[in-house]
């Protein structure tokens, strides 16, 4: 097949497998005393200095986690705060950890409503705290996030921002960012699933999600999982390949942007096309044809696309992002992902181009019909 599902997970790089293999092979508790417990300690903080070097912080600002989501609840249900703002677009996790934050609208190109924010952060509480993704999931757009944290700063809110699809497409400095608190995945970029880590400020406190345990500096109980955590640390360092490699990358999203529009002619619609992106995600809606039709004809025609975030047991449903972006309803409903990675080929490309033709000229005439 052609795997074109990259924002979903990435697959593991080769020399990620082998280091996570060769972990798996050793043994020993990291918070034990003996030699194997020592020696297990020393992978798990070379991989920290690792993942602290990849965005510019210091190894004891890194937080381990079980991935993007428990990270995510880390803080947002840690921190000292009563008070929330996040966007219309964030992901589900920070969503459901957040259900009475005040909400910054986007504009129609998917980018956040700076005037709206600055409006919001005026009137909320000083101390409140903002969570603001960084790369969107599903459409790639990079959001203003520097100069979101430069507007919270006056009113002294505390930012956290959640990377887990910026990493390894945008090269990330935490303290350039001006944020407190930042989220990554090692999935994302060809390491291990179920790995993550918390980024936190020096001078941020936070009340444990997983107590029972003093592991990670009495930040998140429960013993390490120490190959999942080698893998991540090796990911990261692979990483600085994956950013040299964007603008050619680049390259290869825009010419299937562009065959697919081709295709497709006005009833193609590139989601976020005039605002800033990742070089690696294409969202494309097919007008009156739902998501779930064309994630399938895609599967079956061996092309692995996603209709969005690929977090909710295989389901398919509209997106909130499409909807807060203002999209028709004919377009809201009709959004495919297509993200490529470290292993993607022109081959893949092409094999997605004519299997998206097929379910064009499949699909178009019935579900055009059908609407009107």
């Amino acid at each position: 097949m052609a795997y074109l599902d990259y924002n979903a997970t990435a697959p593991m790089k080769p020399a990620v497998r082998s280091a996570v293999l060769e972990a798996m092979e050793r043994y020993g508790n990291p918070s034990s005393a003996h030699r194997y417990g020592r020696i297990a300690r020393r992978h798990v903080e070379e991989a920290r200095a690792s993942v602290a070097a990849f965005v510019g912080v210091k190894p004891t600002q890194v937080v381990f986690t079980s991935g993007g989501t428990e990270a995510n609840a880390t803080f947002l249900k840690g921190v000292e705060s009563s008070v929330f703002v996040t966007s219309t677009i964030e992901h589900d996790s920070v969503h459901t950890a957040t259900p009475y934050a005040a909400r910054i609208p986007v504009l129609p190109n998917g980018v956040i409503d700076m005037e709206a924010a600055a409006r919001i952060l005026k009137e909320v509480p000083p101390r409140s705290v903002v969570s603001v993704m960084l790369v969107n999931n599903e459409t790639g757009v990079i959001q203003p996030l520097a100069e979101l944290a430069r507007a919270a700063e006056r009113y002294g809110h505390c930012v956290h921002t959640d990377a887990v699809q910026a990493a390894g497409r945008l090269p990330i400095d935490f303290a350039a960012l001006g944020v407190q608190a930042m989220t990554l995945s090692a999935h994302k970029i060809g390491g291990p699933q179920g790995i993550g880590a918390l980024i936190l400020d020096e001078k941020l406190t936070l009340a444990p999600l997983l107590q029972g345990g003093g592991q990670e500096m009495n930040r998140r109980a429960g013993t390490e999982n120490v190959a999942a955590i080698v893998g991540f640390g090796v990911a990261v360092r692979l990483a600085a390949d994956d950013l040299r490699d964007m603008p050619n990358m680049g390259l290869l999203r825009d010419y299937l942007q562009t065959e697919l529009q081709a295709v497709g002619g006005d009833d193609a619609v590139v989601i976020g096309e005039h605002a800033p992106r990742v070089a690696n995600t294409l969202c494309l809606a097919l007008r009156n044809v739902p998501s779930e039709t064309q994630v399938v004809a895609m599967d079956l025609a061996g092309v692995a696309v996603s209709a969005g975030a690929a977090c909710s047991s295989g389901k398919v449903k509209a997106s909130h992002v499409l909807r807060a972006m203002d999209c028709a309803p004919d377009v809201a409903g009709s959004g495919l992902r297509i993200s490529l990675g470290w292993d993607t080929k022109r081959s893949d490309i092409n094999r997605c181009v004519e299997a998206w033709r097929a379910l064009y000229q499949r699909t178009s005439i019935s579900f055009k019909t059908r609407a009107a």
